[in-house]
């Protein structure tokens, strides 16, 4: 079986987990949420060694997706996701840009191919499904590797805390039941990487994360 591998390369004011996932046998892989710091993250798909396939979105807010088209120029591979619902935001990256105060850099993003509930990723042998998970953002999705047993979860659940629910598009409710419903049904033993900050595992957040009991 090959393995599954990632490195986390934190990028932008924000210090968003931008992921690079990666088949370590075929050194074959995508970027999941190139935020920002592109120069940054193609140091490290060079330093590993991995040939890039695609660019993975799991949503449309600017610290997980305003590095994605100059991510795109510099490699030609194409941005995949999020989910359609999300396609307001990413067409406003560089007015989410002016509102934090960022100056230049970021690029309103075009996405070559939006993602449903339902739908698969690969990566070598790597099979990921396409979760549709609103509330943080309307067009939220995360992935889910089930042989591996992990989940990338982007900005939806955190060690010990949810996503936000207070920027637009955001609903409080929603995002509950997207982790109710969807999320933790995938199994206590799922371990986890969130956009922010360390992982976890499902079981853990289940018993333990004071917006989940």
């Amino acid at each position: 079986m090959s393995r599954l591998s990632l490195e986390i390369v934190p990028v932008t004011p924000f210090r968003q987990n931008c992921c690079i996932l990666f088949d370590a046998d075929e050194k074959r892989g995508v970027v999941v949420d190139p935020g920002g710091d592109v120069p940054h993250i193609l140091e490290a798909v060079d330093r590993l060694g991995v040939t890039l396939e695609a660019i993975w979105l799991t949503h449309g807010h600017i610290d997980h997706a305003g590095g994605a088209m100059d991510l795109k120029d510099a490699t030609g591979v194409e941005i995949v996701g999020p989910h359609r619902a999300d396609q307001p935001l990413l067409s406003r990256l560089e007015d989410q840009a002016r509102m934090f105060g960022l100056a230049g850099g970021v690029r309103n993003a075009v996405p070559d191919r939006w993602l449903e509930e339902g739908d698969a990723l690969t990566i070598g042998a790597h099979r990921f499904e396409v979760l549709h998970t609103p509330g943080h953002s309307p067009g939220h999705v995360v992935f889910f590797e089930r042989t591996a047993r992990f989940l990338h979860a982007g900005d939806v659940l955190f060690a010990g805390s949810i996503g936000r629910t207070d920027l637009p598009g955001g609903d409080h409710e929603t995002l509950l039941r997207s982790i109710r419903e969807k999320v933790l049904p995938l199994g206590d033993d799922v371990g986890f990487l969130c956009g922010h900050g360390p992982g976890s595992r499902l079981g853990d957040e289940r018993r333990g994360n004071p917006f989940l009991i």
